[in-house]
């Protein structure tokens, strides 16, 4: 679980039907330009922050979540408006925070783009974030 002195973040869906809290104790953060996540979030990329699948806690809407995959690998959704909230990944192990869906700012930001090889091919990165081809 979370350390205890850790802060935790606020996250939140659109609509405000699901609500989350996470601890700002993020191991990584980027924004992926795979397929996949382009197709999840109707977007150019998906920024996201990994951490540990049990230091991010609902506190409302569990039971009102549209989960897409399995419990080892998937997206979770706001079934009411649909927003991206998290992807569990790495063998149910971990998950991809939204960074959209968080309502704090979380003190890690985004320090490279993945999967830039398969970017959509209208979209320029213009930051001088690393780049790299795959993860």
């Amino acid at each position: 679980m979370e350390t205890e002195n850790a802060p935790r973040l606020r996250g939140s869906c659109e609509c405000g039907a699901v609500k989350y809290r996470v601890a700002d104790e993020f191991l990584y953060a980027m924004n992926c330009h795979c397929s996949r996540c382009r197709a999840a979030t109707g977007s150019a990329f998906k920024a996201m922050a990994g951490i540990e699948r049990g230091k991010l806690e609902l506190e409302q809407g569990s039971d009102g979540l549209l989960v897409y995959g399995d419990d080892e690998l998937n997206n979770t959704r706001c079934a009411a408006c649909g927003s991206l909230l998290y992807s569990v990944v790495r063998d149910g192990e971990y998950v991809h925070v939204a960074l959209g869906s968080l309502v704090d700012p979380p003190s890690l930001r985004p320090t490279e783009h993945i999967f830039v090889g398969s970017k959509a091919p209208w979209y320029e990165i213009t930051d001088d974030l690393p780049q790299n081809e795959e993860y």
